[in-house]
């Protein structure tokens, strides 16, 4: 085992995968620079730049995909995946369904997401329960180095679309560029754990669709993706000093979901505190509870979302995210405390 960062990981398994399978390419917006080291070991032909206009190249992908190659598209920020939203709702998405299996779109969508760092409402959404809905989707979110470079390979070797998630707060690069220049005195809401950690010396596949319990607990289940994971982890230790034990559950994927996992954490605690940093109506969090509704589990359930429009100011968006806060007030009404 060695370590590595969270983008560092995710490059590692990338250039893994390139040298494995010569149909990989990768495309986006500055991906020479910001992905100097597979452009001077790929070169040209596989690291290609692209116009800014991500409906643009993204569509280019999906065509570049059904005749064969297996395209990682960067999208900087999941706020712009808006503007090619045709190329994935209506075409990438769309096409094994509407050709009866005859043909397939094999792209990774990598993207980076999430707010605590005060960039504004149209820069810092998370948008993974909007993507969700999408059928023919698969929608990967990691938390962790270990899984970021797993979660890639196997995005990778899948026959359909995923849009891969990198919260810019566990993101080594990210947060080196955010906490530049006229930033430095801002203080981010980074997790303590997240960034760094252990990875594989040789890159193998983290299912997708698999969830990975962080922490046992029997009084109730924080489940989460993402920086809510951290987030959980960090809530559920203060609970532990209030005499409540919190089960934290990654769920790594929101499609697949999990729904196994989830249901047996539930089972044994009881109770279900989704924590979310997606919008509250129409997502995640009002999925989750619907799946363990409808398998008939008795439970209390909660959820620490983003209510709306995230706030430009630091100190309003740290009461918009879900804060460790939140979430430990959240866990205590639930049970009762």
């Amino acid at each position: 085992m060695k370590r590595m960062g969270f983008s560092q990981a995710i490059e590692d398994a990338v250039a893994q995968a390139m040298a494995d399978d010569s149909r990989i390419v990768l495309i986006g917006e500055d991906v020479r620079m910001i992905r100097v080291n597979l452009f001077s070991r790929f070169g040209p032909d596989r690291v290609l730049n692209a116009p800014i206009s991500e409906a643009a190249f993204a569509g280019a992908a999906v065509a570049a995909a059904m005749a064969g190659l297996r395209p990682i598209v960067e999208i900087m920020l999941v706020d712009f995946i808006g503007t090619a939203m045709d190329a994935v709702l209506n075409h990438a998405s769309r096409v094994r369904a509407f050709s009866g299996g005859r043909w397939n779109a094999p792209l990774v969508i990598r993207t980076a997401c999430g707010g605590g760092y005060g960039d504004g409402g149209q820069h810092e959404q998370s948008l993974w329960g909007w993507l969700a809905h999408i059928p023919g989707l698969s929608v990967v979110v990691p938390s962790t180095p270990a899984d970021a470079g797993g979660l890639m390979l196997s995005a990778l070797n899948a026959d359909d679309p995923v849009v891969y998630l990198e919260h810019k707060l566990l993101a080594d690069y990210w947060l080196d560029y955010l906490g530049g220049g006229s930033r430095t005195t801002v203080r981010f809401d980074v997790p303590a754990e997240g960034a760094d950690g252990s990875v594989p010396d040789r890159w193998e596949t983290v299912p997708i669709g698999r969830a990975a319990v962080r922490r046992e607990g029997r009084d109730l289940t924080l489940a989460g993706v993402g920086v809510g994971v951290h987030r959980s982890l960090e809530a559920a230790a203060r609970l532990e000093q209030r005499g409540v034990s919190a089960e934290v559950l990654d769920l790594r994927s929101v499609v697949p979901l999990d729904e196994k996992s989830l249901l047996e954490s539930v089972s044994r605690t009881g109770r279900l505190l989704v924590v979310d940093e997606d919008y509250r109506g129409f997502g995640l969090s009002g999925e989750l509870s619907a799946v363990v509704m409808e398998a008939g589990i008795p439970f209390r359930f909660a959820r620490v979302c983003t209510a709306g429009t995230i706030p430009y100011s630091r100190m309003l968006e740290d009461e918009a995210l879900p804060n460790v806060r939140r979430i430990t007030e959240a866990a205590l009404r639930l049970v009762d405390h």
